[in-house]
């Protein structure tokens, strides 16, 4: 796999962060100031900590194996599992509890907006790792190609 890899951009590099810490710290200032028990927001809380790691192993491991490299098949079903499990323990969680239908939107929007940032993360860090030996290389040629002779 010998394909030259473009870098991610720096505004879309910044704007995927940017759309992590919204959807988190949105989500986190709801649980914040929402009407629940301690051990509802607890349950919400690693929810989307669950998820967000659920997402970035998944994202992981189909990007490994389009890359070819070794992924045990039982880690990549068990990725696919978590992230599934993760997105239906929110779902229930919400659709059983006591909020208005506006809370639960607003739960369900700023979860669906963290896990998409963090595989959008996830992935601009990939980009830029398969795009580093081309800027190297680049570089590395460049100041080659513009050595002095060496005088013996």
């Amino acid at each position: 796999m010998n394909k030259s890899m473009q870098a991610p951009t720096k505004s879309y590099v910044y704007a995927s962060v940017a759309a992590l810490l919204i959807g988190c710290v949105a989500y986190c200032i709801g649980l914040f100031n929402a009407d629940m028990l301690l051990n509802e927001k607890g349950y919400y809380l690693i929810t989307l900590l669950y998820g967000l790691f659920s997402m970035v192993s998944l994202q992981k491991t189909i990007r490994d194996k389009a890359e070819g490299i070794a992924t045990s098949n039982i880690y990549y079903i068990i990725s696919w599992v978590s992230s599934g499990l993760a997105i239906g323990l929110l779902t229930l969680g919400l659709i059983n509890a006591e909020l208005f239908l506006s809370e639960k939107g607003f739960y369900a929007m700023a979860y669906v907006l963290s896990l998409f940032a963090a595989v959008t993360v996830q992935k601009n860090v990939r980009d830029r790792q398969a795009a580093e030996p081309d800027i190297t290389n680049s570089k590395l040629h460049k100041v080659e190609n513009n050595k002095e002779p060496k005088v013996a």
